[in-house]
């Protein structure tokens, strides 16, 4: 709803994925949908059209924007990220520069070696996959990583679609770290196991001192906003099979 109370009510009777030039859209009775900008929505992939004609059949009487997360993330890509793409690469390349992995606990003894076996493979990995050589230290004080590395992974980031990159997007800022976003992204790091690679610190506070109901109860919709980014960005790649107007 608006601020005002106010809420758009639904007015068509079937929601149906199309194939438009450009790529796909979604029809409400033959009419198309638009975003918010009033930009066409044209999407990617046909299953990514399906899946935000899904969300528009699945509205009641009255539409419920907080119902729609991939109708969400398909406006923010069209009307955020397109034209903001090379900023939008660029906030997302600085996590880079202070990735989650690279900042280590000074003791006790078990967290360090904790958080050593969960994400040093994940640093390998970034030095093999994109030769990104990023360093790690113990302690919170800032470490330049180097400019090479960096712009390795800057790279990566913005060889992405607008679409891609929207996913990205959150599956960093969510996760705190570059290289677990790209590792998910690339399909190399499972999502589920991403997001517990990026809560390690978190877990052991919960070990330590017991669970904070209002703090598990904002990791939790964090994680669900995570899968999301992941779902998202799976239903972009997906490859089109026949289309049947």
């Amino acid at each position: 709803m608006s601020a005002g109370g106010w809420a758009p009510r639904r007015f068509w009777t079937e929601a149906r994925a199309e194939a438009v030039e450009g790529g796909h859209t979604v029809r409400l009775d033959g009419r198309p949908v638009k975003t918010p900008a009033k930009a066409p929505l044209v999407l990617p992939s046909r299953a990514l059209a399906e899946a935000v004609a899904a969300e528009w059949d699945a509205q009641q009487e009255v539409v419920d924007p907080r119902r729609m997360p991939v109708t969400r993330s398909a406006n923010a890509a069209l009307d955020k990220v397109t034209p903001q793409f090379d900023e939008v690469a660029d906030l997302i390349a600085a996590y880079g520069d202070s990735d989650l992995l690279c900042y280590r606990a000074t003791d006790p003894a078990e967290l360090v070696a904790r958080q050593a076996d969960a994400w040093d493979p994940w640093l390998s990995w970034a030095r093999e996959h994109y030769g990104a050589r990023l360093s790690a230290t113990a302690g919170v004080i800032h470490v330049a990583q180097p400019a090479d590395s960096l712009e390795r992974l800057a790279a990566g980031i913005r060889s992405l679609s607008a679409f891609e990159l929207t996913a990205l997007h959150d599956l960093v800022s969510l996760s705190g770290s570059l290289v677990l976003g790209l590792a998910v992204a690339e399909a190399a790091l499972d999502p589920e196991r991403g997001w517990r690679l990026s809560r390690i610190d978190e877990d052991w506070q919960i070990e330590q001192w017991g669970v904070d109901e209002d703090a598990a109860e904002a990791a939790e919709a964090k994680r669900a906003e995570f899968l999301h980014a992941h779902r998202f960005l799976a239903l972009c790649r997906a490859p089109d099979g026949p289309v049947c107007d």
